[in-house]
């Protein structure tokens, strides 16, 4: 009998061991499928009102972000390019790095190219430089593509059984129950996992509105040659960079401000540049900083510190790569959780009573 249970244990080892090396190389998708899990699900469950089957709710629930972000992706791409494309058409940027000799001078004197100019082009040899460096880095640009397509599916599929099979696989977890610490242990991380992370698309939600505000509101005093370019965009943008550490949204604000001031300098106009820097300093209190102190404690989770999550914000791409923005959160709710619940029972300390939220912390359902 002992031979049997020490052949299926090291069988068991042995699937562990090579799961484990699954979910390491894919730890980057199945962690965005967490995040977003924790993010949709309060939503997913809000449709059972409405009498609709788990799929459909999931793929709505799914959608809620997707589609969204993956619209903003596309159209941020098309207005960079066409931006460009204007940029060049009006600066003498060819001139500049030699137009004889470069692709930018030849693709530059396409300024509104038909079909028919576009195969004289061709055939003419314009595009032949274009057409080498792309000829060149193909095996790269083809393995980047193939890696972002399989990492997308793999956190679209995840996030949708998750929503579907969540809380079965949440019933197997507690069948390892023991003296109910295993049940209050991930009941508690279940919860302040959703707190956390649902949070932080508040929190993106919240500083876009208040982006998109502040833009609109700059746009109606400042001169046309100093607005921002597409605010309603740049505000969507901004939200979603409040979830990266540190610069955060300086990575959308500094560089509109850039934008704003080239031509000014090329032409000559120096004095607009005081509406330029009025708008970094309002940019800088009205969007990065004061949300970030008022808004930031009312998403932080229920009982996790707000300075903690700060550092594992920071910390978390610095150790696991980008990733680590929604892994490092995750684990330091884990740890924190194990540490106020399972490791005093497992020690024989029964926990305090006492209040769980820190001072001054407000908790998310208040909101």
């Amino acid at each position: 009998m002992d031979e049997k249970r020490f052949v299926v244990a090291l069988f068991g080892l042995a699937v562990a061991l090579v799961a484990g090396y699954v979910a390491y190389r894919f730890v980057a998708p199945l962690t965005v499928a967490v995040f977003l899990y924790y993010s949709t699900r309060r939503f997913y469950h809000r449709l059972e009102r409405f009498r609709l089957p788990a799929r459909v709710r999931a793929v709505v629930s799914l959608s809620l972000i997707g589609v969204p972000l993956i619209g903003l992706v596309s159209y941020t791409l098309v207005l960079l390019i066409l931006e460009a494309r204007r940029f060049i058409e009006t600066y003498p940027v060819a001139d500049t790095i030699g137009a004889e000799n470069s692709v930018i001078g030849d693709l530059a004197e396409l300024s509104n190219p038909t079909a028919d100019e576009l195969l004289a082009a061709y055939r003419s040899g314009q595009f032949d430089p274009l057409i080498d460096l792309v000829s060149e880095q193909a095996s790269l640009l083809a393995s980047t593509l193939s890696g972002l397509a399989l990492n997308l599916l793999i956190t679209i599929v995840v996030t949708y059984y998750l929503l579907i099979d969540g809380s079965r696989f949440h019933s197997w977890l507690l069948s390892f129950d023991d003296d109910a610490v295993v049940r209050e242990y991930l009941e508690a991380a279940d919860d302040e996992l959703e707190a956390v992370l649902y949070g932080n698309l508040l929190n993106v939600i919240a500083i876009g509105i208040i982006a998109v505000v502040t833009y609109l509101g700059y746009n109606a005093v400042a001169p046309a040659a100093v607005e921002i370019p597409y605010p309603t965009l740049a505000g969507a943008l901004t939200g979603v960079a409040s979830l990266i550490p540190v610069i955060g949204m300086k990575i959308v604000y500094v560089p509109i401000a850039a934008a704003m001031s080239v031509p000014l300098a090329l032409d000559g106009d120096l004095s607009l540049l005081v509406y330029v820097a009025g708008f970094l300093a309002v940019a800088a209190v009205v969007v990065d900083t004061i949300p970030d102190i008022v808004l930031r404690p009312y998403f932080s989770g229920k009982t996790t510190h707000v300075g903690l999550l700060m550092l594992a914000y920071i910390f978390g791409p610095v150790v696991f790569g980008f990733h680590g923005l929604f892994l490092a959160p995750i684990i330091l709710v884990l740890a924190l959780t194990f540490a106020d619940t399972a490791l005093l029972r497992l020690l024989g300390v029964e926990p305090d009573p006492g209040p769980e939220i820190p001072a001054g912390q407000r908790q998310l359902d208040e909101f």
